[in-house]
């Protein structure tokens, strides 16, 4: 009983920790990455989809994307909603075909807002991950009268051990993101 909810408990972490990276890539650096454009919806038909559904995104240089529709009249809303999109100061081009997406140089200024931005992010879910320990410790104390205080007591132990492992994680990616947010 115990081992089922320390498993549960680490593999929502690992779920938590993971989720954390994919949104650390959604934060812009120097390059255009098509990570970036992971969560950006596009209006097509009334129904907010994933423009990874609609279009199939390529790296063309350092700082461009070419982004192809696999349906043309799609283009116009891609366009929109690429420059609707918050914190990513892209400048859309659409040539009838495909849509050119330019990144700006990043000043120093932008790069320490995007750090203060992931960092934003990194506390969430670190948060997050808090709560989930709290919860598996809510769990644990429910099993109180089937198991013993030592098992318990231990079991807390390993909980702390593992939710300390899924923030230093969290903190490892913070780390990385942020120096390749401030390179150059």
């Amino acid at each position: 009983m115990i081992a089922d909810v320390l498993a549960d408990a680490g593999t929502r972490m690992d779920r938590a920790v993971e989720a954390a990276k994919d949104d650390f890539a959604t934060v812009r650096t120097g390059r255009a990455n098509p990570q970036l454009f992971q969560k950006i919806l596009v209006d097509y038909y009334g129904t907010p989809t994933p423009l990874a559904q609609l279009a199939s995104l390529n790296n063309a240089e350092a700082r461009t994307l070419v982004v192809t529709p696999y349906d043309k009249s799609a283009l116009k809303a891609i366009e929109q909603a690429i420059r609707d999109t918050p914190n990513l100061g892209a400048n859309p081009s659409n040539d009838g075909t495909i849509v050119r997406v330019t990144m700006p140089e990043l000043t120093q200024e932008r790069r320490k807002e995007y750090v203060k931005l992931v960092r934003n992010k990194a506390e969430d879910h670190k948060v997050h991950v808090r709560g989930l320990r709290r919860k598996a410790k809510d769990d644990l104390d429910a099993l109180k009268s089937d198991v013993g205080e030592d098992d318990l007591a231990r079991a807390e132990k390993e909980l702390d051990a593992l939710t300390r492992a899924h923030v230093d994680a969290i903190d490892d990616a913070l780390k990385r993101k942020e120096t390749e947010l401030l390179e150059v």
